[in-house]
């Protein structure tokens, strides 16, 4: 069977979605089942990536590839076109909350996810959460879902380096994600420990937007923060190695995979207490109830200073990430493309 394969996103420099395709990619590869199948990737030449080639240009590359199927990983796919199609969809925030996006971003993102979640013979999402949310916002059928867990690479290990008083939070910031409540708790307990630093490493996609820079410089901690909108996996994995604690307090997410990262680094974890964030760490973190900065400092606090809760948490990381195996997961996808044709 031949899979085509939108691969946009594993250009430039590879985030959430380019993750997750490259290590399904390099999954399948070592895969047996996998070996009988022939996987064809398509990307744009230039820069343009977006929803003009994914609409315009895609179809194209499709009828001169010929593929039994077409594996669109981030959450869209070509609306015209006879080629079946799964379609991953990670989280539906743009439907669930639209007051997190511009009206026409919001508006984009709710038509072009439509149509392909009702053109697919198959979703693919990443939680239980997720499915409930993609049925409720897309309008379609329960039994189209499927859920399968993404694996989780581990960046670091536990015997890697040593640990420094850091705190560290990875993701692209979103305003649902909370960093500016992040730094000012942070500030609590650096005022109180001055060699406590925070490392913050994503994007800023904030909307409207929010300057993390001012924000840290007012708490007269600025040399203390240190903001990056990207590292490479190298020094990404010597900052999960270095790091004391972990801080991610989303109030909205599909899955939420860099807390698991840090838990398989052996870095405990503080998140916002939500149904997702129960459903795939479990036990294995400090909740807190709402992004108060006070809340938040005692979470920090515990994490770094309390050994027996440290323990508590690495202890029930074991557990919780025997669920989470790229092996499995790559299995699942690649069933979910054969049944899309043949079932």
């Amino acid at each position: 069977m031949k899979i085509a394969i939108d691969a946009r996103e594993l250009q430039g420099k590879p985030t959430g979605v380019g993750r997750f395709l490259a290590e399904l990619l390099a999954t399948w590869k070592t895969m047996p089942a996998a070996q009988a199948h022939e996987f064809v990737l398509l990307s744009p030449e230039g820069a343009e990536r977006g929803t003009l080639w994914e609409q315009l240009d895609l179809p194209r590359l499709l009828r001169s590839a010929q593929p039994d199927v077409l594996f669109s990983p981030g959450y869209t796919g070509p609306i015209r076109g006879c080629v079946p199609m799964v379609v991953a969809i990670h989280d539906v925030s743009f439907a669930a909350h639209p007051e997190w996006f511009s009206w026409s971003e919001g508006a984009r993102r709710r038509i072009i996810t439509t149509f392909a979640a009702r053109k697919a013979k198959r979703i693919i999402t990443i939680s239980e959460f997720s499915k409930r949310e993609i049925v409720a916002h897309l309008g379609v059928e329960d039994s189209k879902v499927t859920v399968v867990y993404p694996g989780v690479s581990t960046l670091a290990s536990r015997g890697d380096l040593r640990r420094s008083s850091t705190l560290l939070f990875v993701g692209s910031v979103f305003n649902r994600r909370h960093v500016p409540e992040l730094i000012d708790g942070f500030a609590r307990i650096a005022r109180e420990h001055p060699d406590i630093q925070l490392q913050i490493v994503g994007d800023n996609r904030t909307a409207p937007r929010v300057d993390l820079a001012a924000v840290a410089n007012a708490t007269g901690l600025a040399g203390r923060v240190h903001i990056r909108s990207y590292v490479p996996d190298n020094e990404l994995r010597t900052l999960y190695a270095e790091s004391a604690g972990f801080v991610f307090l989303s109030e909205y997410e599909g899955f939420g995979l860099t807390p698991l990262e840090a838990l398989a680094s052996g870095v405990p974890v503080v998140l916002l207490d939500t149904p997702v964030a129960r459903e795939v760490c479990d036990t294995a973190a400090v909740y807190v109830k709402r992004p108060d900065p006070v809340l938040i400092a005692d979470a920090m606090r515990s994490v770094l200073f309390d050994s027996r809760e440290r323990d508590r948490i690495l202890n029930a990381a074991s557990l919780v990430l025997q669920r989470y195996s790229w092996t499995d997961c790559a299995g699942a996808v690649l069933a979910a493309l054969v049944e899309s044709v043949h079932g």
